[in-house]
């Protein structure tokens, strides 16, 4: 990976600049330990560089280390208070780690919000088994609000980008989505789910989708007044329900 100039660095911030450097920034201990920890069976990252003030030069670990300034770090930070380390790291990396056959896949239409990208690939993270696909039109997997939100398992969490709703009848035989309408999440046919679709935070999914692609409709029964759950949510307590029974 050619390294970048201080002013490139700065950029990585920027989507456009990410996807034309082809790297991003992953900042902190926690994350570091993560992506190093990674590392030792997705040697792709070890191409990653470490950037560290004064405090931290000292830190262990196979990754190439840079000493900054704190003024270069608080630069480089998406943080009001900069841990002193950060991370850039090769997104082709993480792009070459799709799902394996056999593998069961969360697909994400559309969905906007880093945090709740963020949340789902920790939660993935931590059941393990599990792909998350994206389709065209998501938040940025890389964007430093989804790194930080996963918690480091975006180094972890096998993923694929831009992947079309239309391709999934052709992946996936068994495919699931949730609706009101649906039948409950305990039921036996769900546990033969290989891939869960899950709809834009406004929008959902559109019907004629689901319909063509002959997607099995299930609910998670709720006793309160809202109206709908929160898709990380959603997908938190389906990924369970599918891991406690198998």
């Amino acid at each position: 990976m050619d390294r970048l100039t201080t002013d490139e660095l700065k950029k990585l911030h920027q989507k456009k600049y990410r996807l034309q450097f082809g790297c991003f920034l992953a900042e902190g201990e926690h994350l570091v330990l993560e992506l190093q920890k990674a590392a030792l069976t997705n040697t792709a990252l070890l191409d990653s560089e470490l950037y560290v003030t004064e405090s931290f030069q000292g830190w262990p670990g196979p990754l190439q280390k840079t000493v900054i300034s704190e003024k270069l770090m608080t630069q480089l930070s998406d943080t009001k208070t900069p841990q002193g380390i950060v991370a850039r790291v090769p997104m082709a990396a993480l792009k070459g780690n799709g799902a394996v056959p056999g593998q069961r896949a969360i697909y994400l239409f559309e969905t906007q919000d880093p945090g709740n990208l963020g949340t789902i690939l920790r939660t993935l993270g931590w059941f393990g088994d599990f792909a998350c696909l994206l389709s065209p039109g998501c938040v940025d997997p890389f964007n430093s609000k989804v790194v930080r939100a996963s918690m480091g398992a975006v180094f972890h969490v096998p993923m694929e980008l831009e992947v079309p709703l239309s391709a999934l009848a052709l992946r996936y035989g068994n495919i699931a989505c949730l609706d009101m309408q649906g039948a409950p999440l305990i039921s036996a046919s769900f546990m033969q789910s290989q891939c869960l679709v899950f709809g834009n935070e406004a929008r959902g999914i559109p019907r004629e989708s689901l319909e063509a692609m002959g997607a099995r409709i299930f609910t998670i029964p709720g006793s309160g007044d809202v109206e709908s759950l929160n898709v990380a949510a959603a997908v938190n307590m389906c990924v369970y329900e599918l891991n406690r029974a198998s």
